[in-house]
């Protein structure tokens, strides 16, 4: 009879713990309903349908897909604007992750200093993009901006450039702006890793005589792959996703000349643009294949990171 009892009170608390976990789950799943789920769905089933601005004009299949790539202006913009987003992701890995791992390593080693400069590191990506993006562009202003006064100030005036006006710099300069207001988030990410690491396994490395940069290759940066992993895949979903920067700096058209056009603002431009906008079909497909891009490399980057994390661990 007790056993019994036992068991129907397990059973009640069980089910009241799910109950009550949904209730903290329903919030989010709610949120994530309404802003992610239905415009990801709605999106797919508008880019199958032809629009003449807001009004549906009947089913068209896979057109809208066929004339991105085949017809202009579509078709001379997607590859380059794709181009771009790699560069984005390329430029941050090389400036953002790597400096962000350099810099919580050594912040590592200064308990007293290292919440005050976590906090200095953190601060620019809690404005928004768009503001970061304006800010920068009058600094790099070739007429007033400080960065090229400086630079004839110090004897470098060589140097000096239009750096948001030459193709040839102007998605670099986005890419590094991007990278420096993320900065802040690598650096925190490694920190919590870093300091989640036995410290005996350091000491042991250091009585046996390894030197710090020995410790930090064969110890530390085995332990830290699952960070540089779940790092790495953000980074990629936030360079693909790039929108309020390259727009604050070349506007709809990815000015000068198309070279900082990315995914996201030809999406803007198909859909919106006030000169070339109402697109809503195609506007859609760029969303959706863009979506699954995103998922599929992310998927698999995921799989091949877990893979080089056994191995390292």
């Amino acid at each position: 009879m007790n056993t019994a009892k036992r068991k129907s009170s397990r059973s009640t608390g069980a089910g009241l713990g799910f109950g009550a976990g949904m209730l903290f789950v329903l919030p989010a799943a709610a949120l994530f309903a309404v802003f992610i789920l239905v415009p990801l769905v709605t999106a797919a089933g508008y880019s199958f349908f032809n629009w003449a601005g807001l009004h549906n004009e009947g089913f068209a299949g896979l057109d809208n897909y066929v004339t991105l790539f085949t017809k202009p202006p579509y078709r001379d913009q997607v590859w380059p604007a794709l181009g771009h987003n790699l560069l984005l992701f390329i430029g941050a890995m090389l400036f953002q992750n790597t400096l962000g791992l350099a810099i919580a390593t050594f912040l590592h080693r200064f308990d007293r200093l290292r919440r005050f400069f976590q906090t200095i590191y953190t601060m620019p990506y809690l404005v928004s993009p768009l503001v970061i993006g304006y800010l920068w562009s009058l600094m790099l202003s070739p007429l007033f901006g400080p960065v090229n006064n400086l630079l004839k100030q110090i004897g470098l005036g060589e140097f000096a450039h239009p750096w948001l006006g030459d193709p040839n710099t102007a998605i670099w300069m986005v890419a590094l702006i991007t990278a420096w207001q993320w900065l802040g988030f690598p650096i925190l990410l490694y920190g919590a890793a870093i300091a989640g690491i036995p410290q005996e396994l350091g000491e042991a490395a250091s009585i046996d005589g390894a030197t710090p940069a020995k410790r930090f290759w064969h110890i530390t940066f085995p332990l830290l792959a699952p960070a540089i992993g779940t790092v790495s895949i953000l980074t990629f979903i936030g360079a693909m996703e790039s929108f309020p920067i390259p727009f604050a700096i070349g506007g709809s058209k990815g000015d000068p000349a198309y070279s900082t056009d990315v995914l996201s603002l030809l999406f803007y431009r198909t859909g919106f643009a006030a000169d070339n906008g109402g697109h809503i079909g195609v506007a859609s497909a760029i969303a959706t294949l863009l979506f699954l891009f995103i998922f599929g490399v992310a998927v698999v980057a995921r799989r091949m990171l877990d893979r080089v994390e056994r191995r390292l661990t």
